[in-house]
């Protein structure tokens, strides 16, 4: 009899381990549903955006490696870490602080990437207005903005 005992508090011991864990790793990680797609989506945007011209005739990919300018040099820095690396992992693992960092990763690049549209149009110090932004940069802008606004409502979701 003392073995029956025994053997029911050993596996009510794990069934409540068990639980605990499911729990544990409920508590670490996010839903996404359908705003995962969203997300991906936004993320391939991202990519496209880097092979199409940015500054003139430079790429997002030749701007990331340094051609450009500073603020645009910024924008795809930050754009291509938090959009596209932060995003990938976060969309992998569906840890909850990658979602917040990808949402607040994601508003910062959003407004570098304004302010690298804007440096496009300004006049430079000789007077000349600029050439304006590559069609590139203006799709990495827009997948940033729907990144940054779907991460943050991922973000927002749990409870």
């Amino acid at each position: 009899m003392s073995d029956e005992k025994d053997t029911g508090t050993t596996v009510s011991d794990e069934l409540a381990a068990d639980v605990d864990e499911a729990v544990g790793r409920a508590v670490k990680t996010v839903e996404l549903g359908r705003r995962g797609f969203t997300i991906s989506v936004a993320v391939f945007a991202l990519v496209v955006g880097l092979v199409l011209p940015w500054v003139g005739e430079a790429a997002g990919w030749q701007v990331l490696a340094g051609e450009g300018g500073a603020i645009p040099r910024l924008f795809a820095t930050t754009s291509t870490v938090f959009g596209v690396l932060a995003s990938a992992l976060a969309l992998a693992t569906r840890r909850w602080w990658l979602a917040w960092v990808c949402a607040v990763g994601g508003c910062i690049a959003s407004v570098d990437g304004l302010l690298a549209i804007w440096s496009q149009q300004s006049s430079a110090a000789s007077g000349a207005p600029g050439d304006g932004p590559g069609l590139g940069m203006v799709i990495a802008v827009l997948g940033m903005v729907v990144l940054a606004a779907q991460w943050m409502r991922v973000a927002w979701s749990r409870n």
